[in-house]
Formats: structure tokens, sequence, C-alpha cells
């Protein structure tokens, strides 16, 4: 009987899924809302990664039941509590398949570079990177959430245009196109109603305003352009973070980029590229042109190789 295996990639803007065949190949692919349950929530978390499923399980024509394994990397799986919430779910949802829950991290580096030295530089929703040198050894930076960390976000971004504006209106920064242009965007009619949609729910107001800041920054806008710069200097230290720690500044490896973040600023894009270059001399720098879910499909397919199954038993 042919048999499948199912990978996730789930964030805090979407999740996606594919169903890989025994040889390798997706056969079906399918898309929910997001899933990073420290930031939507357990139950909403939940719909999305089966409605993903679903639609991928639907697309391929592959029933649930000849699924042997699953490899979920999810925005928040650090935590030892969404591991084992997800991994109760995902034995109720597959009970004859084996499950692994892991970090999007994990799955990024794994569609990215499967063997040897590598980065992962993730900016979505959130942002951090990852890396493997030659010898195995793993190290990340970043990754701490909104308000400690993802520095150079769209969140982290939409926040400081955000906080842009509140300057200009208190005087203290000359006039801004974002001032017009973040309003217009979220339909909001005056800045007392962006504020209580702030304190309601930020998750749902900063991260879209990535696009209004690149917009502005493209007509020369300075405080856009300044918010990008930082954007760029924090990401760029934290892939540098992870270079030094793995002792890669002259070492042959692919630097990945990966998340919506990536590409939609030629700004952004340049310096960063130009910040990386000079501090990993000889990496290959690259957006990733592989799905991450791909990656986690990959590695769900290596959990039924009979060495990872005695070690699991053990």
């Amino acid at each position: 009987m042919m048999t499948y295996t199912l990978g996730f990639d789930g964030g805090g803007t979407k999740t996606e899924c594919v169903v890989v065949n025994a040889a390798g190949s997706v056969v079906g692919e399918g898309r929910g809302g997001p899933s990073n349950p420290l930031r939507n929530g357990y139950e909403a978390a939940f719909q999305s990664l089966q409605a993903a499923a679903a639609e991928a399980l639907g697309r391929s024509g592959v029933q649930s039941e000849k699924i042997t394994a699953i490899c979920v990397g999810l925005a928040g799986a650090g935590s030892r509590t969404v591991v084992r919430k997800m991994l109760v779910h995902f034995a109720r949802q597959f009970p004859k398949a084996i499950s692994h829950v892991t970090t999007d991290l994990e799955i990024a580096l794994e569609a990215a570079a499967p063997s040897g030295p590598g980065i992962v530089l993730i900016a979505g929703t959130g942002s951090a990177a990852y890396g493997r040198n030659a010898e195995g050894q793993t190290a990340r930076s970043g990754g701490y959430g909104p308000w400690i960390g993802d520095e150079g976000s769209a969140f982290d971004i939409g926040r400081r245009a955000v906080a842009a504006i509140a300057r200009t209106r208190d005087m203290a920064a000359p006039v801004s196109l974002l001032t017009d242009l973040i309003p217009a965007a979220l339909e909001c009619p005056n800045w007392e109603d962006l504020i209580e949609r702030i304190s309601k729910n930020p998750h749902d107001v900063f991260p879209k305003l990535f696009p209004v800041v690149a917009e502005a920054a493209d007509a020369n806008d300075s405080a856009a352009k300044e918010i990008l710069f930082t954007a760029a200097i924090g990401l760029a230290n934290l892939a540098m973070i992870v270079v030094r720690r793995l002792d890669l500044h002259d070492v042959a490896f692919p630097l990945v980029k990966v998340g919506g973040v990536f590409g939609r600023s030629k700004m952004l894009d340049a310096l960063l590229d130009s910040v990386l270059a000079s501090g990993a001399l000889r990496a290959n720098i690259s957006k990733l042109h592989v799905s991450p879910a791909i990656g986690a499909a990959r590695i769900a397919a290596r959990l039924t190789e009979p060495s990872v199954q005695a070690s699991h038993a053990g």
C-alpha cells in the first residue's frame, strides 16, 4: 500500500500543508489561517491546521488512514506545553500516524539546507535566525515575540510606523506620508479609532502595515526609510549572531531568507543583503524557493525509518 506523509508550516499569518508520497513528490497542498497558538489561541490554531490538512488531502485524493507520519513546524513550538497539546491534537486526528512537532525554524532549515552548514533568516509576523555548521552543531537567535524581540518583523515595522505617526501628531517629528497612508489602508476614520483597534488586537493591525511602510519608503518618505533601515540592521544582527556562534564567517554556506517581509521592499532587501555579505563573506544569500512545509514532510518521512522508530520506542 502506498503511504504518505504530511508536512505543516504554521505561522502567525497562515498555515501551509503538503501531502508527500513515498517517492518524495508533493501530491496535494492546502492552506489555512494563522496557527501560532501563543498568538492566536489553541482553538484557532487547531482549526487552521485542520483546514489546511483537509484541503491538502482533498486535492491529493489521499485518505487520512494512509498518512503514516506527520511533522508540524510551528511558530511557538519552543514551548513544551505547545508541543504536548499539538501532539494530543494530531494523535486524535491521525491515530495511525507518527507525529512530531517542532519549530518553524527547523523545517525552514530542512527545506533550505537538508545537510551541511546553512542558516535561515525568518521574517514574517515574527523574526528569528537558525543555523547548522558542518559538525552538526546548531544555534538560533531571536524568536522571542513582539514585546521583547521580533526585530525587523512585519509586526515590528508596523508598530514603529504607528509610533512615527504618534510623534508627528505630537509635533516631535516632521510630517510623514504614513500619517495619511496608514489610516487609509486600515479604513480607520480617525486616530482614536486606530488606537482602539490596536488596543483590542495589535496582531490584526501592525503586521498589515508593512506594505504601507514599503510604499512610503519607495516615495522617499524619511520616516518610512528610517524604519526599514532599522529593520534591515535588526534582521542582519539576528543572522550574524548565528554566524558567530557557529564560526561560519569564512565558510561557504547557504544563507536563506524566509517569510513575507522579503521581496516586498527593494530598499530593505538591498541593505540587508549588503550587511549580510559583509559579515558572512562566502555565504550564498538567497530567498527560499521551497515551501518550509516540504521540509516538514521530509522530516516526517524520516520518522518512519526503522532506526528512528526504534529510538522512539526506546
